[in-house]
């Protein structure tokens, strides 16, 4: 379907359901990345949540048969700056569960452009493409040292969520990069993770969500519950930044104020009715569980943790981990 008017329409609704950051590029296959996952792969730099099949990260066909423009929308989440709790959440896990937030407006555009006679099919974390290669494509923004999308309004306090259409659109040209020689991202990273060849099996984010960790991070945990915002702290262009708009995204209470002990001993009924809903929860209790135990026992926090509340081997094997290397 060809009908470079669409454009503006499609702009228009987003704008009216309140999302200002929206892009266009032509649905291609990027082949101009095959090379650098072949890298990845070669120098041992994929970490779990990579797709191994190299077709699937850079060819958009497999996702939408005859797809002719990708539309990148980024989803501001930044609330509030507030000073930081020593133990904390990530800024991007304290509100609604993105994957249902950033889904809900997909579908809403999707019916929009089927309205226009189009097909469409979205995607929030349920495909193997680069996102934030695509969102730079599409003038969304930059891609920063620190590996993030760095838009102008928001920073990289942002969400990305793509939609596959055979309308055919005009594309939005990408943006320079405005790293320029400030490398402070790179000397705050707590691992070294972006220096050299971008390792992200080093990153924290990555390292407070993976299931086996080793013993020589506990120490780098320093208060980090699930992710980490150290390198977007630093960032200059997230100084003046302006903050969202949808409330869904708004910090829930215990999110922002950690109860340590509440984690530390939590339980399936709490994790439901108050963790699993936020964009940590996905990974399950037993990992924030495990990070809380982490952070209580090497940063020595004064936390009553009773046995009967280590149910899983699991977390159990962690706690006996992290007492025999506090020994050392």
């Amino acid at each position: 379907m060809e009908c470079l008017n669409y454009k503006e329409e499609i702009l228009s609704y987003c704008n009216k359901i309140g999302l200002d950051t929206v892009g266009f590029t032509k649905c291609r296959i990027f082949t101009e990345l095959k090379d650098c996952f072949k890298y990845r792969r070669e120098n041992l730099l994929e970490n779990e949540f990579e797709e191994k099949n190299i077709e699937n990260r850079v060819n958009p066909y497999v996702y939408m048969d005859g797809g002719k423009t990708i539309i990148s929308i980024a989803f501001p989440y930044l609330f509030e700056k507030q000073d930081e709790e020593n133990i904390r959440f990530s800024l991007y896990t304290r509100g609604k569960d993105y994957h249902v937030v950033v889904g809900y407006y997909l579908q809403k555009v999707c019916s929009f452009i089927e309205n226009l006679g189009g097909k469409a099919v979205y995607f929030v974390d349920s495909n193997s493409l680069p996102e934030r290669y695509i969102a730079f494509q599409c003038g969304i923004g930059f891609i920063g040292k620190n590996n993030m999308i760095i838009t102008d309004k928001y920073g990289s306090y942002v969400f990305l969520g793509e939609i596959i259409t055979d309308i055919k659109v005009e594309s939005d040209i990408p943006l320079e990069t405005k790293c320029g020689n400030c490398n402070l991202c790179e000397i705050s990273c707590p691992t070294g993770a972006l220096r050299k060849d971008k390792n992200s099996n080093v990153c924290m984010s990555y390292i407070t969500q993976k299931k086996h960790i080793d013993n020589k991070y506990f120490l780098q945990f320093q208060g980090r519950l699930f992710g980490c915002d150290t390198c977007q702290k630093v960032c200059p262009y997230n100084g003046d930044v302006a903050f969202s708009n949808i409330h869904a995204f708004k910090p829930f209470d215990f999110m922002s104020r950690v109860d340590l002990n509440e984690i530390v001993n939590m339980n399936k009924k709490i994790f439901t009715e108050k963790y699993k809903n936020t964009s940590c929860g996905w990974r399950g209790k037993n990992i924030i569980q495990r990070n809380a135990i982490i952070n209580m026992l090497t940063l020595n926090k004064s936390i009553n943790l009773e046995d009967k509340n280590i149910r899983s081997p699991y977390v159990r094997d962690y706690y006996h981990r992290l007492l025999q290397f506090l020994k050392l």
